[in-house]
């Protein structure tokens, strides 16, 4: 019986190392499939970090196209009238040269008529957004903004490199300047 034993110990034994060959085999195959998942889960993680940063440039890319967009809409109806406000200019120019004349008459209700059409006609353009740059005497000239046509001897030490006159007013439709105003400089 010894030998009946030892063969069924070899036996159990045999039995026993295939069961832990099995055993290893297993503990492998899952350890691949771990490894798998794991390194397609990875790759799918990258992926999706990779479309979500494709979004957030699209969307930001997307928010700066609102922005430039709304502002040259902005910019295009402030000045949209630009030109025909240029051509308005130099009939304003002259209503204004008319309405002084006019003034120097002693028919009242002529003058009355005259400045009520003015009026309305210098609020129109008003509404439709020009505007009158403030430009007196003694302000100081400032080359961005005043167009010099002339340079004369000041009247006073305090008008040297100043605005004498103002030959022509300057407008703006909306931010933009549109005619510059002309003026005399003392020196």
């Amino acid at each position: 019986m010894n030998s009946k034993e030892n063969i069924n110990k070899e036996i159990d034994k045999d039995f026993q190392d295939k069961e832990n060959q099995n055993e290893t085999i297993e503990n492998q195959e899952e350890t691949v499939e771990e490894e798998v998942i794991e390194s397609e889960t990875d790759k799918l993680q990258g992926e999706i970090d990779k479309e979500k940063n494709n979004f957030l440039r699209l969307f930001a890319e997307f928010e700066n196209y609102k922005k430039r967009t709304s502002k040259e809409r902005i910019e295009l109806f402030s000045t949209a009238n630009k030109e025909l406000m240029t051509v308005m200019l130099p009939i304003l120019d002259d209503f204004e040269r008319g309405l002084s004349e006019v003034e120097k008459s002693s028919d009242k209700a002529l003058i009355k008529g005259m400045q009520l059409i003015y009026n309305k006609f210098k609020n129109s353009l008003n509404q439709k957004g020009l505007k009158e740059l403030e430009v007196k005497q003694g302000d100081v000239f400032d080359a961005e903004i005043h167009e010099a046509i002339t340079q004369i001897p000041a009247p006073s030490k305090k008008l040297k490199g100043k605005i004498i006159d103002v030959i022509e007013k300057g407008y703006k439709l909306g931010e933009t300047i549109i005619r510059f105003p002309k003026v005399v400089l003392g020196n």
